[in-house]
């Protein structure tokens, strides 16, 4: 399919905005530009929207809850882990996001704002949001949700990082999870992948250049062999994860490792619902007040999650 006309007219009005030159650009530069938040229309009614503080050993992170109008008492919770290359992105950049899955799902969203790299490369993040997701579980009534039913999701280092909450819950023993959601993951650092080639010039936003300055500052100089909850298409063991959604859009350079994940956990036996998005870009999730072909794949989202917590 050709690309969308809502995000071939919004690729135009971005060629004309002000661009990263990655060879030179710093974390604070990157956040000046990725971080800004224009509104394109009213925010999605919620029944409650409130800042949260979450305490952890040697930090206090922030967060928000979402609770869509149609939940009722004591809704489930979505933990979610915001996109941005584990560099950029803030609780702000992903309000719409949230709104929209809280009100797809009928269940409490919990955005997390971990720390960043580079100032706080890995583990911080995945450490970050497990021990969010700890937390949440732990503070369920106060937060007002039912903690046993959870779920994880997470779009782009995002996804990444509940991919590997994921992981970390399975292999602690806990929190249970009954879902992740995985929007465009990074699952991996090969640039050499079909979609790098097609995708990775730039010109469908997201470029192989600022995925590879992305993986730099993750990484902070520590080698991927050493880092296993970072590639995790590299895992050796994809077993006995919660059942996942996985969807990724044609035109963006990490299409082919989403797909590749998704296609690891159905040989590890883990039920997965994977779909691409045709004429979509990276980050399409954020664009459904512009893009109206966006919000049939929240939908989606929201009602595998919706369908899980049913169980």
């Amino acid at each position: 399919m050709t690309l969308n006309p809502g995000v071939e007219a919004l690729l135009a009005m971005m060629a004309a905005a002000p661009s990263i030159d990655y060879a030179h650009a710093t974390a604070d530069g990157a956040r000046a530009i990725f971080d800004f938040t224009p509104s394109f229309g009213e925010p999605i009614p919620m029944a409650q929207v409130r800042d949260v503080s979450i305490p952890l050993p040697g930090r206090t992170l922030g967060a928000r809850l979402y609770v869509p109008e149609t939940a009722g008492d004591r809704p489930a919770l979505t933990v979610f882990f915001h996109g941005g290359g584990w560099v950029v992105g803030t609780l702000d950049t992903h309000d719409g996001t949230c709104r929209a899955l809280a009100r797809a799902s009928n269940a409490a969203v919990l955005s997390v704002a971990y720390r960043l790299a580079p100032e706080h490369p890995y583990p911080s993040a995945v450490d970050d949001c497990y021990a969010a997701t700890c937390w949440a579980v732990a503070n369920a009534s106060d937060l007002g949700v039912d903690g046993a039913k959870l779920a994880v999701a997470g779009d782009s280092a995002g996804g990444n990082l509940a991919a590997a909450v994921a992981i970390m819950a399975r292999d602690a023993g806990g929190p249970g999870l009954v879902h992740q959601l995985l929007i465009y993951p990074v699952t991996d650092a090969d640039f050499s992948r079909p979609s790098f080639a097609a995708n990775g010039d730039g010109s469908y936003y997201l470029s192989t250049a600022g995925m590879q300055w992305f993986w730099g500052h993750y990484l902070g100089g520590r080698a991927l062999d050493d880092a296993p909850l970072a590639a995790l298409l590299r895992h050796k063991d994809l077993s006995r994860l919660a059942p996942t959604t996985v969807i990724t859009a044609q035109y963006d350079p990490l299409r082919d490792e989403g797909d590749a994940y998704a296609l690891r956990l159905m040989d590890a036996g883990v039920p997965v619902d994977a779909a691409c998005a045709p004429g979509m870009i990276h980050g399409f999730f954020s664009l459904f007040q512009m893009i109206p072909e966006a919000m049939p794949w929240i939908d989606r989202a929201g009602a595998n999650l919706a369908k899980a917590f049913a169980r």
